[in-house]
């Protein structure tokens, strides 16, 4: 009965320090963008964002103040900047940028920020919109989630195959 107790305390113990760990640091943070924050510049073909780390699973949306996107295709990202190509001239006025990168921890970081154009020679089309692009919010990693979950799976099964082992000694002893 002893060896369960503390094998019980054992799995507690883990379960604690994963269930209650910090997450790592390593989140990267926007360093630099062009067009610049809250700059007015004439109409850009790109979109280009510079992180402080590396990035993944990137994604960037150009929108103006009535919510029509801009951005042309996919983003692309290599090591720590993020390129989105502009689908046609913008006309002047005010845009959005919303951006998400996954960082080297693995966990989803976005943001926003704002750009006037001036001097555009483009009227205010209809713009295009690309196929496939959404907006996802950021939150609580599922692979978090899983390895708790695998973590609990784990311990309760190992009381179940330390509990067989006493009741074993128990009955082969008496």
């Amino acid at each position: 009965m002893r060896a369960t107790q503390i094998c019980a305390a054992a799995a507690v113990a883990l379960l604690a320090v994963v269930v209650c760990a910090g997450p790592a640091s390593a989140h990267t943070s926007l360093q630099n963008a062009s067009p610049g924050i809250g700059s007015t510049a004439g109409p850009p073909n790109l979109v280009v964002l510079t992180y402080a780390d590396p990035v993944r699973l990137t994604q960037v949306l150009i929108s103006d103040t009535a919510g029509r996107h801009y951005q042309s295709g996919p983003s692309f990202a290599v090591d720590n900047t993020v390129t989105e190509r502009i689908a046609s001239t913008l006309p002047n006025g005010l845009y959005t940028v919303a951006w998400r990168v996954v960082s080297p921890d693995g966990h989803p970081v976005e943001g926003t920020y704002q750009f006037t154009v001036a001097g555009s020679t483009a009227a205010a089309l209809a713009p295009v919109q690309a196929a496939g692009q959404t907006n996802t919010p950021a939150g609580t990693s599922v692979w978090w989630i899983g390895l708790v979950v695998l973590l609990v799976v784990g311990v309760g099964a190992g009381v179940v195959v330390v509990r067989r082992g006493l009741k074993a000694d128990a009955d082969a002893g008496g």
